[in-house]
This record gives structure tokens, C-alpha cells and sequence, in this order.
């Protein structure tokens, strides 16, 4: 079978696993199983735990459960009620001002988990009910939350980043610092498009007409500004080479873990577990997606499937503007039907040389990468942010909430457009801070 027929159809039964509700994991490392098996029979027994052993075992991993662990403390905890509670006392006389609220509490809850499902569940948990109970379209009310949590793999910390730069050997230190202006630019272009919704469609909340004095607007912020100086500090000793991804994300855990258990008097074993008890299930299942994802680009590997697809991409004679833009249109597709992680394991050793021989910045297409994987997140058919929204929402109609969503994808098809334009935005302060890449 030529490389093309296998890819299709190692590719088709991938889909037809998934289509089954198996967990993505299982479907993957399924679907590399039954691939590596037609290829090589029994030998494959050989190999195979120490080809997904390998796509686990780097120190640098570490960082991850540590970064899931500061989100869970977190959002298992009252200290998210406080940081959403803080925002919209500052916003509510704005035009849709609760939406930007939960899209700038996603914005910083972002920045403490680097996880898009826990920001979108831990901010939706308490704004999607809250927005409803306003007056809010229910449309309106879960896109932007969905929209808003796809912020956790873009801005620092981010998993997605951490695991771009293990798969391409780049610096995490530096994708951190690429990430942080097109966030920003993201989170304010989100807000910008709820602004010109909300006073295109003319809606009046009841929450405009409740008015905060400035002494309860400050009330909450004692309890906001420790997490958002632990945000700093983690960034700081990151960037400053004062410690490593894994060293800074295991601190930043720990403090976080001790805020939250002394300002909120978390001091029974039961809370305690239950942050810990989340934080390791959504660590497992991001390390077993890795490790099957090892294992079916091993596959795909085996079956010169993507030494085919890299060659096709890279014999074709076109402006490298074209050639970004097919390889932009691949990452959608793939974001469509996989987590980022996956996509990320699988495909970026493949276009990292196509990239960089092509004169792109490595760091700047982590960043047009990542923004594409957010556009996965809330499209169909496995957009995750979708599903998440869905449980907190039930009776919310899919159909609602991915209209909800869809003007937000709009935007970040023009936040890469304006990446694309001005590539600085993402280069310049690593450049600064680290010196410009030879």
C-alpha cells in the first residue's frame, strides 16, 4: 500500500474511533496499534512501551501537572468566585459588561492553569448562570466563555507552548514571551467584538443599573493580587533564566496551593484532595494523549506517511505566503479532530523544517499554531470547549452555543491576518529580552 492509501486510512479508522466516544487516547494509540501490527506483526510487542515511555519521559514535562496543579487550586476553591466577582464590579457599566468580564477573568485564569478545558470550566461554572440570570442571551452568554477559555493554551504559562517547544527543541522561556502581546491582542480584540455586538443588538441588562462604589470595587482585590503577583513572579524567574519551565511551575504550584488553603481556610483533608484529585486526572489524560499521540506518529513515521506529506509540502513551488496559508488550512483541519497537544506532538517535528527553511520565525508560528488549535477548541465535531460548555449548560442547545462561538472564531482568523502583517508583535519582546535568534 502506497504511503498515500495508508495515511487515509490509518487516518479513516482514526476518525471512525473517535466517532464511537472512545477517549482520544485509546483512539489513538488504537488506531497506531492495529497500524504498526499490519506492518510488522508480533514485533511490534517490542517496541511499543518504550515508544510511548519515550514520548513522556522528558524532565521538562514535569512543568505540566504543576501548571494544571495552580489552576486546580484555583478553580476547585472560592478564590475564582472572588477574581469573577472583582472584574465585574469594574465592568458592569459598560456595554455588555459582564461579557467582559468573563473574557478577561478568562484572560487571567488563563495565565495560572495554561489549560483552555479548565479555564472554560472554571469561569463558565460561574458566569454562564450568572449571565443568564441577567438577561443575557444564551448564545451570547456561552460563545464567549467558550470563546474566552481557548485563551489557556496561548497565554503563559501555556501547556500547548511547553509541549511545542520539547517537540521542536526551541526555548519554552521564550515561547512564553512570544505569547504574551498576541494574547493580550486577543483578549482585547474579544472584548472589542462583545462591545460592538452588544450595542449593534442593543441589548440593556439590569446589570448596567447596578452601581458599585469604589470601595466595594477595591474590596475584592486583596484576594485577586496574590495569585496575580504569583502569575508575575512564576513569569519573571521563567524569563530572567533564574529557573527552569519545571522549577518555576513547581513553585508557582506550591504558593499557589498555600494561598489558597490559608486565604480561604481550606484546612480539612477533603478540599485539599479534591484540588489534588483534579489536577491529576486532567495531568493523566494530557500525558496518556501524548503518549498515544508518540505512538501514532511513530506509525505514521513507519508508514513514510509523513515523510510523504512533509515532501508534498515541501516540493511545492509556490510563494511561501501560499505555502503558510496550506499549512495553516492543515493545522485547522487537524485542530478540528484532535486536542492540541496531539496535533502538536504529531506535527510540528514535521513542519518545523518546512517552516524555518522557509524563512518563518519558529517562535512566531508557535504562536499562529497555537491561535489555529484555539479555533479547534470551539468547532465541530471534537471541539472541546464546546462539550465542556455543554456540561455546565445543558440546557443550552449546541447549536446555540457554537453560534455563540462562531463570531469569535472570525476573530482569530484576523488575529492571525494581523500576525501575518506584523510578525513583531509576537517577536519583538522575546527579542528584547532574550536577544534575537541567529
Amino acid at each position: 500500500m502506497s504511503p498515500t492509501y495508508a495515511g487515509l486510512t490509518i487516518i479513516a479508522a482514526l476518525f471512525l474511533l473517535l466517532g464511537t466516544g472512545m477517549p482520544i487516547a485509546f483512539a489513538l494509540g488504537l488506531a497506531a496499534f492495529v497500524a504498526l501490527f499490519l506492518q510488522s506483526g508480533l514485533d511490534i510487542f517490542y517496541i511499543l512501551g518504550d515508544t510511548m515511555f519515550s514520548g513522556i519521559a522528558n524532565l521538562a514535562y514535569v512543568a505540566i501537572p504543576m501548571f494544571v496543579l495552580m489552576g486546580a487550586a484555583v478553580a476547585s476553591s472560592p478564590a475564582g468566585a472572588d477574581l469573577y466577582t472583582s472584574l465585574d464590579r469594574w465592568l458592569n457599566r459598560v456595554p455588555g459588561g459582564l461579557v467582559l468580564s468573563n473574557i478577561g477573568a478568562c484572560g487571567i485564569f488563563s495565565g495560572m492553569t495554561g489549560s483552555s478545558p479548565a479555564t472554560c470550566a472554571a469561569i463558565g461554572k460561574m458566569g454562564i448562570p450568572e449571565m443568564l440570570r441577567r438577561g443575557y442571551p444564551s448564545s451570547v452568554a456561552t460563545g464567549s466563555i467558550a470563546a474566552g477559555g481557548t485563551l489557556g493554551i496561548l497565554i503563559p504559562p501555556s501547556v500547548t507552548l511547553i509541549v511545542y517547544g520539547i517537540a521542536t527543541e526551541t526555548s519554552i522561556g521564550r515561547l512564553f514571551m512570544a505569547g504574551i502581546f498576541p494574547g493580550i491582542m486577543l483578549i482585547l480584540m474579544f472584548m472589542v467584538w462583545a462591545i460592538i455586538d452588544c450595542k449593534r443588538k442593543g441589548y440593556e441588562f439590569a446589570a448596567r443599573a447596578t452601581r458599585f462604589t469604589m470601595r466595594e470595587r477595591l474590596a475584592g482585590l486583596p484576594r485577586v493580587l496574590p495569585f496575580l503577583m504569583i502569575i508575575a513572579g512564576t513569569l519573571y524567574v521563567l524569563y530572567g533564566g533564574i529557573a527552569t519551565p519545571s522549577e518555576a511551575a513547581g513553585v508557582g504550584a506550591m504558593l499557589t496551593l498555600l494561598v489558597v488553603v490559608i486565604a480561604y481556610r481550606l484546612f480539612r483533608f477533603r478540599p485539599v484532595a479534591g484540588i489534588f484529585g483534579s489536577a491529576m486526572r486532567e495531568s493523566v489524560m494530557i500525558m496518556m494523549i501524548m503518549a498515544a499521540a508518540e505512538l501514532f506518529a511513530f506509525a505514521l513515521s513507519s508508514l513514510f506517511i509523513t515523510q510523504t506529506i512533509a515532501a508534498a509540502i515541501g516540493d511545492m513551488e509556490v510563494n511561501r505566503w501560499v505555502l503558510l496559508a496550506v499549512i495553516n488550512v492543515f493545522l485547522l483541519v487537524a485542530g478540528m479532530f484532535l486536542p492540541p497537544v496531539a496535533v502538536i506532538v504529531m506535527t510540528a517535528p514535521m513542519l518545523f523544517p518546512i517552516v524555518t527553511q522557509a524563512g518563518f520565525d519558529p517562535y512566531w508560528f508557535a504562536i499562529v499554531l497555537t491561535i489555529n488549535m484555539e479555533v479547534g477548541l470551539i468547532t465541530p465535531p471534537i471541539g472541546l470547549n464546546l462539550f465542556v460548555i455543554n456540561a455546565i449548560a445543558p440546557d443550552v442547545p449546541t447549536r446555540e452555543i457554537l453560534w455563540g462561538a462562531l463570531p469569535y472564531v472570525l476573530v482569530m482568523f484576523l488575529a492571525i491576518v494581523i500576525l501575518c502583517v506584523f510578525p513583531q508583535i509576537a517577536v519583538w519582546l522575546p527579542n528584547q529580552m532574550m536577544g534575537v535568534v541567529q
